[in-house]
């Protein structure tokens, strides 16, 4: 592993608990990681211990084999060979492109220091600016100019600190993928921290869920999704809700039942014997509820929600539990109106009844922390 942290804790002094506890990942090199989870999860905390700009408490941080932070050793930050890109870019307003670009390199003798900066801003697609000032420049193109002078010194590792945070919405996913380009064409091992769930798929390879100081899932995006290894991560991605179910074995095959009936292709699945008599809750993903007018079970909107291309639907069972599902939007039902559906589970993710089991990982899921 390029980078690979191991039990890594940081607490700030008075506080009650640690802002980063026992965090153990691993990315290789050429990868792009990214943290996301809630405001005060710990995610930007670890990046700046990563970084040096905090000191851990227990556990280290280990940057190709060198052991840059631990609980007695401590190398300075300017020392890592870490570039940073910012939450606000921070460019020089009264330096143009091209000094912003080669502030980090001005070592380098001067025709050296120019070849890089045209190098750089070709790769992130603004060649010939380099006369232009940040105040010129549209958000988007500033952000790459403060990835371009990050890239510049050829850091070992790119820490991104929420860079797509001051871009409108519809411009932050786009952006994110062509970030993604961008650090593959210059072979950068990176990690970032974001709170959007669209920006961690658009560039991560792999990304870890952060809650309260723990990682609670190192892993692709389609393992958290459909394999989340918490209750946690199973509610912070995606839309779904938790319905109870009881597993049981019938005719020597393993079942599991709800209110929308027996789940069916059940490989995945538990024994009875994971939980007290069989009683657990099961996740049901929006998209594993399909609406069909010919199902036998009806559930009741109540509430919708118009996105583009489908709807997602609220639905309520008549038994009170509560599902939710997607639905192509040429499919225009009303709230309060009975549709037909029936459950089609190809991931089956199981939890205690309950909700008590927030941080521990279901039967059969594991926490991914490859290389720790």
């Amino acid at each position: 592993m390029f980078l690979n942290l191991s039990h890594l804790s940081v607490r700030y002094p008075g506080a009650e608990r640690p802002a980063v506890d026992g965090v153990s990942l691993g990315l290789e090199a050429g990868d792009i990681g990214v943290l996301i989870g809630p405001s005060g999860c710990g995610k930007t905390t670890l990046l700046r211990a990563v970084a040096g700009l905090e000191r851990a408490n227990s556990g280290q941080v280990i940057l190709s084999k060198e052991v840059v932070s631990s609980a007695d050793h401590h190398i300075a930050a300017e020392k890592r060979r870490i570039g940073m890109v910012f939450q606000d870019y921070a460019l020089f307003p009264h330096l143009n492109i091209g000094r912003n670009v080669g502030f980090g390199i001005e070592h380098l003798p001067r025709a050296a220091r120019a070849a890089r900066v045209d190098e750089v801003l070709t790769l992130v697609g603004l060649e010939g600016m380099q006369a232009r000032y940040p105040h010129e420049l549209s958000g988007g193109q500033q952000q790459r100019v403060a990835l371009a002078r990050a890239l510049a010194p050829e850091p070992r590792l790119l820490l991104l600190d929420e860079p797509f945070s001051n871009l409108d919405v519809d411009l932050r996913e786009r952006l994110a993928h062509e970030v993604r380009g961008i650090l593959k064409a210059a072979g950068a091992t990176a990690l970032l921290v974001t709170h959007d769930q669209l920006e961690a798929f658009a560039i991560g390879d792999v990304i870890g869920v952060m809650h309260e100081g723990h990682l609670h899932q190192w892993d692709d995006a389609y393992a958290l999704y459909h394999r989340p290894a918490t209750r946690f991560v199973a509610e912070f991605i995606g839309h779904g809700v938790f319905a109870p179910a009881t597993i049981a074995v019938v005719n020597n095959e393993v079942s599991v039942h709800t209110a929308l009936g027996a789940l069916q292709d059940m490989d995945e699945c538990p024994l009875p014997t994971a939980y007290d008599s069989g009683l657990c809750d099961v996740l049901l993903r929006a998209d594993d509820i399909v609406h069909d007018d010919h199902a036998p079970v009806k559930a009741q909107i109540v509430r919708k929600a118009f996105r583009g291309s489908e709807f997602l639907y609220t639905l309520q069972l008549a038994s009170g539990e509560t599902v939710m599902t997607h639905v192509p939007s040429h499919h225009n039902h009303e709230v309060g109106e009975w549709i037909g559906i029936r459950a089609e589970v190809d991931h089956v993710v199981t939890f205690a009844r309950g909700g008590n089991d927030e941080s521990t990982p279901a039967p059969g899921v594991a926490v991914h922390t490859e290389g720790v």
